[in-house]
C-alpha cells in the first residue's frame, strides 16, 4: 500500500478531484477531515490508498479504505464522512464504469463465474465496499504508475483499467456489476428509470409514470428500486433535485428561486425548507460558507 501512496503522491496531486492524463480516471485529494456531508456519486470504482471515508446509507453503515474500494453500479446519494489530516491527507482514485467494457468482459468471462462470498444484503443492491485483494492492489500500483507519463497513460492505461474492472468482476462485490448488464432482470429495469430521473428531475415524475415506463406496478417497481438505491423513487427523485441545486447554487452562483425553479420546485420556501433538512444548513448560508469571498 506504501508503494500506491507514494506513486500517487508523485504525480502532485491537487486538492480536490482533478482529472488524470487518462479520460474516466480521476483523482481526488483531501488534507482536512470531513465531516459528514450527503454526496451522491456516478457509477464507478473508488480506490483508497490513503485516509479512509465512511459512508452512511438509511440507517446502514459502510467503509472504504486503504483495504476495501469501493464499487457503484448506479448513482446513490448517501452521506459521506472523511477521515483524513495534512499529515496523512485522503488520496485515491476514481474510475468510471463504462458499460460497453463491462458487456465485453462479462461475455468473455462466460456466466459460469462463482462469485468469492455472497454479497451482505444489508446494503442496496447498486453499492458495496470489496476488499482490495492482492491482484487488485496490484493492478492499481501499475496504473498509478503509468499515469506519470502520458504517452504511458495513453498506451497502456485503457488496458489497466480494463484490468482493474476485470479484478472487480471477480471480487466480493462482483454482483453488483454484474446486476448491470442483466438485461431482463429487475435491476434493469430500475436503471432504466434512474437514466429518465437523471435527465427529466426537473420536470413533474409520477411513481406511477415511472413504473409504466419499465414495465411494472407501481408497487413492484417500489419495491425493487428500494432494494436497488434504498430510497423510494420519490425519495431518491428529491436527493437528485436537491443534489443538483447544491451544484447550481456553487458552481454558477445563482440566486436561490432560480435553483429552485431549475430543479423542478414550484415554491421557493419548499425547496429551502428541504435543503436545510438535508444538508443541514440553508442555501443562503452554504452559499455564505463555501463560496469565495
Amino acid at each position: 500500500m506504501s508503494l500506491m501512496v507514494d506513486y500517487l503522491e508523485r504525480l502532485d496531486v491537487p486538492e480536490g478531484f482533478s482529472e488524470s492524463p487518462l479520460k474516466g480516471v480521476r483523482f481526488f485529494k483531501s488534507l482536512q477531515p470531513i465531516p459528514r456531508t450527503p454526496l451522491i456519486y456516478d457509477p464507478g470504482i473508488i480506490i483508497i490508498v490513503q485516509g479512509s471515508k465512511i459512508g452512511y446509507l438509511n440507517g446502514k453503515v459502510f467503509h472504504y479504505d486503504a483495504n476495501n474500494y469501493l464499487v457503484l453500479s448506479v448513482s446513490i446519494p448517501f452521506e459521506c464522512e472523511t477521515i483524513a489530516s495534512p499529515d496523512c491527507p485522503l488520496l485515491g482514485i476514481y474510475i468510471d464504469v463504462e458499460l460497453s467494457q463491462l458487456h465485453d468482459l462479462i461475455s468473455k468471462m462466460g456466466s459460469g463465474i462463482e462469485f468469492k462470498k455472497e454479497r451482505s444484503t444489508l446494503l442496496p443492491q447498486g453499492i458495496g465496499p470489496a476488499t482490495l485483494d492482492e491482484d487488485m492492489a496490484d493492478a492499481t500500483v501499475r496504473l498509478l504508475k503509468c499515469l506519470w507519463s502520458e504517452t504511458e497513460a495513453r498506451v497502456l492505461g485503457p488496458g489497466l483499467v480494463r484490468e482493474i474492472l476485470y479484478r472487480a468482476l471477480c471480487g466480493t462485490q462482483a454482483p453488483v456489476l454484474w446486476a448491470l448488464v442483466m438485461h431482463n432482470g429487475h435491476f434493469t429495469r430500475v436503471t432504466r428509470a434512474l437514466k429518465t430521473i437523471h435527465s427529466d428531475y426537473s420536470t413533474k415524475l409520477t411513481i406511477k409514470q415511472l413504473a409504466q415506463q419499465v414495465d411494472m406496478s407501481v408497487s413492484a417497481f417500489h419495491r425493487v428500486f428500494k432494494e436497488v438505491t434504498s430510497d423510494s423513487p420519490m425519495q431518491y427523485l428529491k436527493k437528485i433535485r436537491l443534489n443538483k441545486a447544491r451544484e447550481f447554487l456553487l458552481q454558477e452562483e445563482i440566486k436561490t428561486y432560480i435553483a429552485a425553479d431549475r430543479v423542478g420546485y414550484e415554491s421557493t420556501s419548499q425547496f429551502s425548507r428541504e435543503f436545510k433538512r438535508y444538508f443541514g444548513q440553508s442555501p443562503a448560508d452554504m452559499i455564505r460558507e463555501q463560496r469565495p469571498q
